[in-house]
Formats: structure tokens, sequence, C-alpha cells
């Protein structure tokens, strides 16, 4: 409508122009001489003139019913988009703001009775679980945090401004509480939104979202099958109950059921956002707060799978090594390989188990178990052959002492050659000589046959001893 009515205005100031320089030349050709007289508007006093530099003729049928005729369709025109053209909204924007913030102190509480406490509504929405350090015990969460209060003196009639019913103000022109989190380990993380949205009614609403780095303790005991439960406690640090005073914005349940905008790709679980209301007392006075509790629950999917059934099979592996016969040399080598393996083990996956200071999980209790077994399974075989091999040479040197009488198993060593009183004596000497390879434990299969053919050989030259003796006798 704008650029029309400019358009209209430029076509009639043309035509203006082209009218007063063709009734000027008709006028002076036709009325030369005569009584008639051209003055400038100007010159006449009451006269309306027709334009700057524009002659008027006095006869009665001059240049004032000519532009008149010619100039009022323009202006009439003119007229109407002037009326038609509504006011723009922007400066209507702005007289709303300048009215609310030209006598507005923020210094000041919004309210008209300061016995009243101002009412602050809370709400807030986990959307991610960023760290957990059990080391530090530090929780890193990613929120969503709504607060809404009323300002008396933020308030108006929107039928009076265009039906304008909500506007963005700033944050740092307003009276805004001073809420803090308790647990706050860090510096606050969160993008800077420096607007905030008042309505019609006095009703401010600010959000953002805020990276949270707090103290939690965290309990490391069960891992990974562990829950943590962590606190983020609101409250204002320096108004008391009477001037500030805390709400919830949604209902109780409605906040520790609702995960919507949690998540739940990560590693951990959002169980439940409880929350409650309480009051701080201490020696400044009695501070209103509100505490949510934030419960999370670790999935042990990936814990299981790289700790727990690795050193389960490993185990299984040593177990599996009693199998082998005691005297066989490589189940010593086998054993340290499965120790071995399972101290690299150990190491690789040292920085997956979380490291407390104030207990330390039973997963690295049954990690130092299953070692101790692999160190007391390997200790039990070394003995084991130590045994074996010393009960082998000694079974060897008995070997030698029967064969040339000389043992002292049954009694004292007795010379073959000696002479014998008689038969029994005999009988006997040889029963002793024949049991004592019995007494003693086979090496090896191969030594088998040589102890049977020496057996034999000393009972025939047992026998031939004793058929001489009769003899020489006699």
């Amino acid at each position: 409508m704008s650029l029309l009515s400019l358009a209209l205005g430029r076509t009639w100031q043309k035509r203006r122009a082209e009218w007063r320089g063709t009734r000027t030349e008709e006028l002076s050709s036709t009325h030369s001489g005569s009584e008639f007289a051209f003055l400038p508007c100007g010159d006449i006093p009451g006269d309306v003139g027709c334009g700057d530099g524009c002659s008027v003729a006095l006869h009665p049928g001059g240049c004032l019913r000519t532009f008149a005729a010619e100039c009022l369709p323009f202006g009439i025109l003119l007229g109407i988009l002037a009326i038609d053209t509504p006011h723009p909204r922007n400066s209507t924007l702005y007289h709303l703001t300048k009215q609310l913030l030209e006598k507005y102190h923020k210094e000041v509480r919004p309210v008209h009775d300061w016995t009243k406490a101002t009412t602050i509504y809370l709400d807030l929405f986990v959307h991610a679980i960023l760290d957990v350090d059990a080391q530090n015990q530090k929780l890193k969460t990613s929120v969503w945090y709504r607060e809404v209060w009323d300002d008396e003196f933020l308030s108006w009639n929107s039928s009076m401004f265009d039906e304008i019913s909500e506007i963005s103000l700033p944050r740092s022109a307003i009276w805004a509480p001073d809420i803090i989190i308790n647990e706050f380990v860090d510096v606050e993380r969160s993008p800077d939104l420096p607007y905030v949205y008042v309505n019609s009614s006095g009703t401010i609403k600010n959000s953002k979202p805020i990276q949270v780095v707090s103290a939690c303790s965290l309990e490391t005991y069960a891992f990974p099958f562990d829950v943590q439960n962590c606190s983020l406690t609101f409250n204002s640090i320096l108004h008391t109950v009477q001037d500030v005073d805390l709400a919830f914005l949604r209902s109780r349940e409605d906040i520790k059921h609702n995960k919507n905008a949690f998540l739940n790709d990560s590693e951990w679980e959002l169980l439940s956002v409880s929350s409650m209301y309480g009051i701080l007392q201490s020696g400044t006075g009695d501070f209103a707060q509100i505490q949510f509790n934030v419960v999370i629950r670790r999935r042990p999917l990936v814990y299981v799978v790289s700790l727990l059934i690795p050193s389960i099979f490993l185990m299984l592996v040593d177990l599996g090594s009693f199998y082998l016969p005691p005297n066989c040399r490589t189940r010593i080598v086998f054993k340290t390989s499965v120790l071995v393996g399972y101290t690299v083990f150990r190491v690789n996956m040292s920085n997956e188990v979380p490291r407390s200071t104030g207990s330390t999980p039973l997963i690295g209790a049954f990690f130092i178990v299953c070692m101790a077994f692999l160190v007391l399974s390997l200790s039990k075989s070394i003995l084991l052959v130590k045994f074996l091999h010393d009960e082998r040479h000694s079974g060897q040197e008995r070997s030698l002492l029967c064969l040339r009488g000389d043992t002292d198993a049954d009694g004292p060593g007795m010379d073959p050659r000696a002479p014998h009183a008689g038969v029994t004596d005999f009988i006997k000497h040889m029963n002793k000589r024949r049991d004592c390879p019995r007494n003693l434990q086979p090496t090896s299969r191969q030594q088998q046959p040589w102890r049977e053919v020496s057996r034999n050989l000393r009972t025939v030259m047992g026998f031939t001893s004793a058929f001489k003796r009769p003899e020489s006798s006699a």
C-alpha cells in the first residue's frame, strides 16, 4: 500500500507541473492586454494557492477550477489509502516494551506487598548421562531446566496493544531469582540464552539446557550390576522462604516416570527421577529447597562379555590341565602359559574396572581369587613333579643295592658266599632276595624285562650254590 501511495503521489506532482505550464501559456495568449491580471497564489490574501510557483487568474473560469477538476481524483484516492493503511506492529511492540521497562527497577522483588513471597516453579528433564567418575566421585549430566514466576510489575492489557499477549525481554533487564544447585563442583556449562518470555498477566518463563557436574556418592561394590542414586538440590542462595518460595511446575508422579527426553542408548539407564520439597534450616534463616534424585543403572552386558566370560574360560582351561599325566613335562609349561595369559588379560582390562577409594568392586576380588587358584595349581604341579622325580631316582638306587645284596630294607646285608647252617636258612635268604624288587616301584616299562631276567638269574645262582655247599662239607 505504501508503494502504491508513493507512485500515485509522483503521478500527481507530474500532472500538476504539466498543468501549470499549459494553462499559463493559454491564458497569456488569450487574454493578453485585457483586464485580467495574473498574480502568484501567495500574493492573494485569504486565497488558497494551487501550488508553489502557480499563477492564479482573477477570472472566475481561471486556473482554480481547472486545477481542482484535474487533481481532485488523486486527492480522494490518497485520502482513502491513508485511512485504510494499518499502523505497523513493530511500533506497538516498541511502545509496549518501553512502557514496561521505563519505570521498572530490577533491584526490587516484583511484588506490590513486600510481605508476600514470590513463588518460583521449577521443573527438570534429564537429557543424558555424560560421565560417571567413580574415582573422583563426580557425575556429569545434561539436563533441561525450567523456572516460572510471576512479576506484578510486568503486566498489561493486550487489547490496548494490538492483542499482543506475549513478548520476550532481556533477562538482565528484569528481576530474576538466584536459584543454584548445591552439588555443583564445576563451572556451569550452558549456552547463553539472554531472553525470557513474559505474557500479559506477568508470568515469566525461563528455560535453558545445563551441563551439571555434581558431587555424588558413587558405590561400585556391585560393578557391573550397580545402581547409583545422585541428587540435584535447588534453592535460593540469599532469599529466605519468607521472600522466595519454591514449588513444582509439574506433578511429582509425572516428574518421576517421564523419560521422554532421555537418550536411552548410552551405558546408563534412567530408572526414575524422584523429587521432594524441604526446608533447609541454617543460622541465617530458613530456605526452601527442592531435591531431584536421579536413579540410574549400568547396563552390564559389555562388561560381562569382556571381563567375566574370558576369566571363566581361562579357569576352565586350567582345570582341564589336571587330566595331563603328573610326570608330563608339558603340564608345567601349559599352566605357566595360562597364568601369563591371565595376567596380560588383567593388565589390559584394568582400565575397564572403576577405581573407587571407598570400596573395592566385587569383580576385582573375583579376579584376585582366580589368579590365586592359577598360582596354587601351578605350585601343586611343580611339587608333584619334584616328588615323582625324587622317588624315581631313589627307586633306581634301591634296585642296584638289591642286586648286590647290600640293602638294609629287611635286615643287614648277607654275603651269598657265606656258609649257611642249613637248607632252611638258604630258603629264607632266597625269599628275601626275591621279595626285595617287589617293594620297589618300576621307573619305566623298559626296565621290567631286565628285572625279570635278573630275578631268574639270581634264582639259578642260588640253587647252584646250594648244591655246592653239601659237597664241600662232605
